[in-house]
């Protein structure tokens, strides 16, 4: 059996040691408590215009608030960003309760479909916004993913000016909320680069 450690510099050093694993799920659990707080997260009010608005799609409820955002005057340009191949400018319109024939909106939409992943919605966010000359942002997504899709556009639109507009769904479940908190922290230390980007559908 090995002795035990004498008293003395040591021996607070292999206990300061043990304490590591504790202090980093202590560092893990309350990073997740501040994220599962923004997960809950509402827009701001009152709304404040912007030179864009760039919805991140996953989710119905996303391309409707960007639509009608654009609409009432609350950006000027709008890009759908990540949508798919069967996904018509007329048909997202009309689910958003529009009709693609008596408005002119239209032309001041870009449909972007070449990103599939977080980190390619950041890039082709950044070359339309380039392009456009845009100052400030506002990014429509779900409240949950909006920490990480703000941190993959700061990374690619540095200069811009990032208005969060967090959409609540009926409420993400635990397990989702934990695999894009283990999402986040992968992108932070820079993990979402090693992932490949697929090619669109």
């Amino acid at each position: 059996m090995t002795p035990p450690l004498p008293d003395g510099p040591a021996r607070r050093a292999w206990r300061r040691l043990w304490m590591l694993p504790v202090l980093a799920l202590m560092l893990i659990a309350g990073g997740f408590a501040l994220f599962a707080g923004l997960a809950r997260a509402l827009p701001e009010r009152p709304l404040r215009a912007t030179d864009g608005i760039a919805v991140l799609t996953g989710g119905p409820q996303r391309v409707e608030a960007g639509l009608r955002l654009l609409q009432e005057g609350e950006g000027h340009w709008l890009i759908i960003s990540g949508a798919g191949r069967d996904a018509p400018l007329d048909q997202l319109m009309r689910h958003a309760g529009l009709d693609p024939q008596a408005t002119e909106i239209e032309q001041r939409i870009t449909v972007g479909r070449q990103a599939t992943s977080t980190r390619g919605n950041g890039q082709e966010v950044a070359e339309w916004a380039r392009a456009r000359q845009i100052a400030s942002l506002r990014v429509v997504t779900a409240a949950f993913h909006m920490p990480r899709a703000l941190l993959e556009l700061r990374r690619t639109l540095p200069g811009v000016e990032l208005v969060p507009h967090p959409v609540q769904g009926s409420g993400p479940r635990l397990g989702l909320l934990v695999r894009e908190y283990g999402k986040l922290v992968g992108a932070m230390f820079g993990l979402s680069a090693l992932k490949p980007e697929k090619p669109p559908q």
